[in-house]
């Protein structure tokens, strides 16, 4: 029963039925929100997995050191509007973005 699963295992487990249905497009909702490091860093794995194998990702992220290695093009939105974008695979915009948010 995935209830009886530790959330990182139901996080998990949430991916893989989505995946069984070979997606298109992902839509991804704070993916590793309270999940432990070794989690987080199997979750992203597996999304740089997807996006290499050209499925597309709409991530919603609030931990941008490893979302910003993922992504092409990110938008930081503030109150429901677009407050900054770039392109992930630019180092200067990338930068910018950490300098904006002071993380």
């Amino acid at each position: 029963m995935g209830t009886t699963l530790s959330g990182g295992e139901q996080q998990m487990l949430a991916m893989a039925r989505v995946l069984v249905g070979k997606p298109r497009l992902l839509l991804i909702d704070e993916p590793t929100e309270g999940l432990a490091p070794k989690i987080v860093d199997e979750i992203f794995t597996l999304m740089d997995s997807l996006r290499r194998d050209g499925i597309p990702i709409l991530l919603v992220e609030q931990n941008m050191h490893r979302a910003i290695a993922l992504v092409q093009r990110f938008y930081v939105l503030e109150r429901g509007a677009v407050v900054m974008a770039g392109d992930g695979t630019k180092a200067a915009d990338r930068e910018a973005l950490m300098r904006q948010l002071a993380v």
